[in-house]
């Protein structure tokens, strides 16, 4: 592909040409990560997860519901020390 020419914008913005934008698959609201790498400015497709947050209620409850009874810690640690 031959070399375009970008024009950033006084808000720092630049146009992606539409062929690039057709054959990287970037859609309208897609996501870029941006990476200096030797000077060089490099633009990649993301991908963004959704992720959930938890409070801290939320994980005293589990620890609690996983937490092990001493007489169930203590079969475990048996069992693991006779098979070492």
């Amino acid at each position: 592909m031959p070399r375009q020419t970008l024009t950033v914008s006084s808000r720092g913005q630049i146009t992606l040409p539409a062929n690039l934008r057709k054959r990287l698959g970037i859609r309208p609201g897609g996501v870029l990560s941006a990476e200096e790498k030797g000077g060089e400015l490099v633009l990649r497709p993301a991908v963004v997860l959704e992720m959930e947050t938890y409070t801290d209620d939320d994980i005293r409850r589990w620890d609690e519901e996983d937490r092990l009874s001493p007489g169930e810690r203590d079969r475990i640690l048996k069992r693991l020390g006779a098979a070492r």
